[in-house]
């Protein structure tokens, strides 16, 4: 069987957030005011009580929340935004040193995917430009054609990357080696992805998963090449 890899996006693969590519793309066109408006007074107040209800409910509600601002868009309107947001936004805060470890294992031969809590249209954007064949993000709800601006399930983050990324192998009946297999990411709130797999590799770690990763002796980058 073949080994893995999997990679975290957001300041894992970039150094910026997926989801300000998202924000600015509406912005700029001067697009989606109110929704940029209600979207800062519900989330920014939480911002400063993060430490009261945790870091994951936290980062669950901000994901859950950002199909709130293509609400009502069609595929084809979907398709130009996760574009833009691709091409136009991602590509210029990749991490080069971390994108040379994704393009080594693609030459490898290894089963490779993107595992992101950003909609899953932007995340199926940014593997086809980067030339990953898997992109998992969290499921924004469409029906009759359109956005809902919901979600047709949990948001790809925490213990949900690992589950979806296990039953999207075991519906595409890939096997793969998970003992063999990598992990890439920066937050100790991927715990569910690094224990899934042999080598965990922390990416520019947060303090918890810093610590985490010594005390494990797992690799950590650090400083960028």
């Amino acid at each position: 069987m073949p080994a893995a890899a999997f990679f975290d996006i957001d300041g894992t693969l970039t150094s910026d957030n997926v989801w300000k590519g998202l924000i600015q793309f509406f912005q700029q066109r001067g697009e989606r005011r109110g929704t940029y408006l209600l979207f800062s007074l519900v989330h920014y107040p939480i911002y400063f009580v993060r430490p009261l209800i945790g870091e994951a409910q936290f980062r669950r509600q901000w994901a859950a929340h950002l199909p709130w601002f293509f609400r009502g868009y069609t595929e084809l309107q979907m398709n130009e935004l996760a574009r833009w947001v691709a091409h136009d936004y991602v590509a210029h805060h990749v991490r080069r040193d971390i994108f040379a470890r994704l393009q080594t294992h693609l030459a490898q031969g290894e089963v490779v995917a993107l595992v992101s809590a950003a909609p899953q249209p932007i995340v199926s954007a940014i593997a086809q430009l980067w030339g990953v064949p898997h992109g998992l993000g969290s499921p924004a709800e469409f029906k009759n054609g359109r956005y809902t601006g919901g979600m047709a399930g949990e948001p790809c983050l925490d213990a949900y990357k690992a589950r979806y990324a296990k039953q999207y192998l075991a519906q595409r009946n890939l096997m793969v080696d998970f003992a063999a297999s990598h992990a890439y990411a920066d937050s100790y709130a991927d715990l569910g992805l690094f224990d899934m797999v042999g080598h965990p590799v922390a990416v520019y770690p947060d303090e918890k998963l810093a610590a985490h990763a010594k005390a494990r002796g797992w690799e950590i980058v650090a400083n960028e090449h």
